[in-house]
């Protein structure tokens, strides 16, 4: 009787999480589009860098970096407005801290993991080319 009491909490719980799910399966493909995009647009600076002498773990090190700023300013902006909408639902916490700690570093950690797979890839892409076709491509 008790467990039936809490069928609708239950099932916003889900519904919640089902949604952060998603939100975080859109973040990735949404980065993994933007990072293809700007390695597409930098296959002649990519030949030229590898002409003149650069490594490809170099190479990809330069690409990492910008998803990595954008990841970083996502999170600037995504903490502190998490915290401020966890103060405004502290009363539908049960036993739970709104500033939980863990959680926030857990979904920082987890989105981290999400960015560096999805910017690796078009990254590793654009390091596998021919120097002299990069070159040739405009």
């Amino acid at each position: 009787m008790v467990a039936g009491n809490f069928n609708q909490e239950r099932l916003l719980a889900r519904l919640t999480e089902a949604f952060g799910i998603l939100a975080l399966i859109l973040a990735s493909v949404g980065l993994y589009g933007v990072m293809s995009y700007l390695a597409a647009r930098r296959t002649s600076e990519v030949g030229i860098r590898m002409a003149l002498g650069a490594t490809r773990p170099g190479i990809v090190v330069l690409m990492m970096r910008s998803a990595f700023l954008q990841v970083l300013i996502g999170l600037g902006i995504g903490i502190p407005a998490s915290l401020a909408i966890a103060r405004m639902m502290k009363h539908l916490l049960y036993e739970v801290s709104a500033r939980a700690p863990a959680a926030f570093l857990g979904a920082a950690v987890v989105l981290g993991i999400c960015m560096a797979v999805a910017a690796f890839i078009p990254a590793a892409r654009a390091v596998s080319l021919d120097p002299m076709r990069a070159l040739r491509t405009e």
